[in-house]
């Protein structure tokens, strides 16, 4: 199985996920949000649904998608000593202008 990186490299799972962020959709919405064939977003919620990322329930004939927060803290993990670092260099850039005198003083 693909890891969540692998899984998140392709551009049209990323905004399949920005879709469901805002709640649980069906597939034919997501089919035309994104101007693309069924057959493909089927086969992007399948890899992001075997990645944990989505989960699917049934209604009648229709498949509804929503989004699993759980596989993302894997990622937020991931990136908090790289945010931790970018804040440290923002901080140290903030002092540094802050120590320095005003134009025209």
């Amino acid at each position: 199985m693909a890891s969540t990186f692998e899984v998140l490299a392709e551009p049209r799972r990323r905004e399949i996920l920005d879709l469901l962020r805002t709640g649980e959709r069906p597939v034919n919405d997501l089919v035309e949000r994104l101007s693309l064939a069924q057959p493909a977003v089927s086969k992007h919620l399948k890899v992001l649904r075997e990645a944990g990322l989505v989960e699917v329930r049934q209604d009648a004939q229709r498949r509804w998608y929503r989004l699993r927060l759980e596989p993302l803290a894997e990622l937020d993990a991931w990136l908090a000593p790289y945010r931790a670092m970018w804040n440290a260099s923002l901080d140290a850039l903030e002092r540094h202008l802050d120590s320095m005198p005003d134009e025209g003083d």
